[in-house]
């Protein structure tokens, strides 16, 4: 290495944890990065040739790079969250301050009111969230109203300004919503109580209140105040309602979050789910972008810091699907099969269901860029050079040997283009000959492209194994075409791709997007095929018979069955009806071969 400003401050690089930042000539931060070791980390960026475009094009215009050591990885990973907040580097994952979010506020105040908001002011009042859902917040305000009084009232209701009667009740203490604090009918105390169970249930613990509630319940009917026992056993009901609904695993299970990440090739999506009393209290998915090829554990990483302080998290235990670093008071679960294997489960689901929701607006909202994305993605599943823009896929259909015919399909841009569809009689293969009647289509179909000058595909797909793709490369090298163009296999059995010159197949994750466009080529191939080939064979068993009747050809069948529309129909047709369409010698030996008997 030259010693230009770069290389002498990779020599002066410390070999400790920290966060470095990339700057161009602008003076701009570009790029933000943690490492365990700033010097291995920093130096791997300019030592090593980089595959993917976008990081050598990164590399190429660092000018600059600042280091802040700290004592940790842990300190790392929440520095550089709040500096890639804060500057938006172009180059890295984006991370969206959001401070939109509702809370549920419990005031810093007399006769404490709860209620919902948006803005955080720091006065000493309690803030439980943020909430990813106003719905959920709607939902529990209410439950909360259903079961304890509260006022709703602005009143400083400080106890010389009610003992001086300042304040009357209003409708909500006549209706029962309220019990008339504003003029003492209420003592502080009382109300206490009744916000300290609202905190445990806004934490997901309904335990306290249930405890509460059936204790009253059980003093009332034992002093004959059945009225009011049925109201306080309507409140149970509806707390045990609501619990039922939110519990999804072992009770147990108390103060954890759960992440899991999907990941595709432009994006990941990382779901977050945060457990009190085996209670989903809140769930969120984060999307993020990725810039440089980043891996599953760096984009969980980065999420987990993010989301634990955008969610003021303080559990002290995650589950997440892969090993980690969150942190050193942290416990990091790989959770492996029970309860918690199912709630992990729970989280990829729900990551799984929120990416397919974001893909089908993409598909509404901007098309253009859904193509783009599962063009990237065959491109880089199936190692080709170019996008597969225009693919072609052959089928080879001889039920039984007889007939022997094949199709071929043709996708655009992910879709089937059927004019381009094109179905093939097998002229120079006798018998049932799979290998050589595939090397017979695929010479016809791209001699006749190159013939009329119309465009190659950039991927042909062959339903079959390594004999029929081996038949296929034959008709590519006779044509000059074997390197020009991508060509797979696909076996049936195992839906494994087999490449040329690689007796290894590639085996494709079953859920993955690129398989169910092969999968749906090579069903298509299959159904026009077929359908090519039932045609063929019912106009052969209808043409059959009255071919083989002497000195009937193929000229009269046809104006026959124009007339009688079935081979049927003419044989059940008097002397004279046939008469009238072939004439009498024809008529004769037609109407004395059906009716010779």
């Amino acid at each position: 290495m030259s010693d230009n400003p770069i290389d002498i401050q990779l020599k002066t690089l410390p070999q400790s944890p920290g966060v470095y930042q990339f700057l161009n000539e602008e003076d701009s931060i570009i790029y933000v990065g943690k490492a365990k070791n700033l010097k291995k980390r920093v130096s791997s960026y300019f030592n090593k040739k980089h595959d993917y475009g976008k990081t050598r094009v990164m590399v190429k215009k660092i000018i600059k790079v600042k280091h802040i050591v700290v004592a940790t990885e842990t300190d790392a990973l929440l520095l550089e969250n709040n500096l890639i907040k804060k500057y938006q580097p172009r180059y890295n994952v984006l991370l969206k301050d959001d401070k939109s979010y509702p809370w549920i506020c419990i005031k810093k105040e007399r006769f404490p009111r709860v209620f919902q908001t948006r803005n955080l002011i720091k006065d000493g009042s309690e803030y439980f969230g943020p909430y990813t859902s106003g719905r959920t917040v709607h939902t529990l305000l209410d439950l909360i109203r259903g079961l304890y009084p509260l006022r709703n009232c602005n009143y400083d209701l400080a106890p010389d300004k009610i003992k001086a009667g300042k304040y009357k009740v209003c409708l909500e203490y006549h209706l029962g919503n309220c019990k008339g604090a504003c003029e003492g009918y209420e003592t502080e105390a009382e109300y206490s109580e009744n916000i300290k169970a609202i905190r445990e249930i806004v934490k997901g613990n309904f335990k306290e209140s249930l405890i509460r509630f059936k204790e009253q319940m059980r003093t009332l009917a034992a002093n004959m105040e059945y009225e009011e026992a049925q109201k306080i056993k309507e409140k149970i009901d509806v707390l045990q309602n609501y619990q039922a609904k939110s519990t999804i695993v072992n009770p147990k299970i108390s103060n954890v979050d759960v992440f899991s990440i999907i990941s595709d090739e432009s994006a990941a999506y990382v779901n977050f789910l945060q457990l009190s009393f085996g209670s989903i209290i809140r769930s969120h998915t984060m999307e993020l972008k990725k810039k440089l090829q980043e891996s599953d554990k760096q984009l969980l990483e980065l999420a987990i810091t993010e989301i634990r302080q955008r969610f003021q998290s303080n559990s002290k235990e995650i589950y997440v699907p892969i090993k980690v670093k969150a942190g050193d008071e942290i416990k990091v679960t790989v959770p492996k099969l029970g309860d918690k294997k199912r709630i992990l489960d729970l989280s990829e689901r729900n990551a799984k269901y929120y990416r397919l929701e974001q893909l089908k607006q993409i598909k509404i909202v901007d098309p253009d860029r859904h193509v783009n994305r599962i063009m990237a993605q065959m491109k880089a599943d199936l190692r080709l050079q170019n996008e597969p823009r225009h693919i072609e896929c052959f089928d080879n259909s001889n039920i039984q040997g007889t007939n022997p015919v094949a199709a071929c399909v043709v996708f655009k841009d992910g879709k089937p283009s059927k004019k381009d569809y094109r179905h093939f009689n097998i002229k120079t293969v006798e018998g049932p000959d799979d290998y050589s009647s595939m090397e017979e289509v695929v010479y016809r179909r791209y001699k006749r492209l190159l013939n009329e000058e119309q465009d190659l595909p950039q991927l042909i797909i062959i339903d079959g194994g390594k004999g029929q793709l081996s038949s296929a490369l034959k008709s590519l090298e006779k044509l000059d075409l074997r390197g020009k163009i991508a060509i797979i296999g696909i076996a049936k059995r195992l839906e494994e791709l087999y490449y040329p010159d690689d007796p290894i197949p590639l085996y494709l994750d079953k859920k993955s997007e690129t398989l169910k466009i092969i999968q749906q080529l090579r069903n298509e191939a299959h159904r026009f095929g077929i359908e090519h080939h039932r045609n063929k064979r019912s106009k052969s068993a209808l043409n059959t018979e009255l071919e083989t009747i002497p000195g009937i050809g193929e000229k009269t069948v046809v104006e026959l069955l124009k007339h009688f529309k079935s081979a049927q129909r003419v044989s059940y047709a008097k002397i004279d009806e046939l008469e009238e369409v072939i004439g009498i010698s024809k008529a004769q030996k037609i109407y004395s071969y059906y009716h010779k008997n």
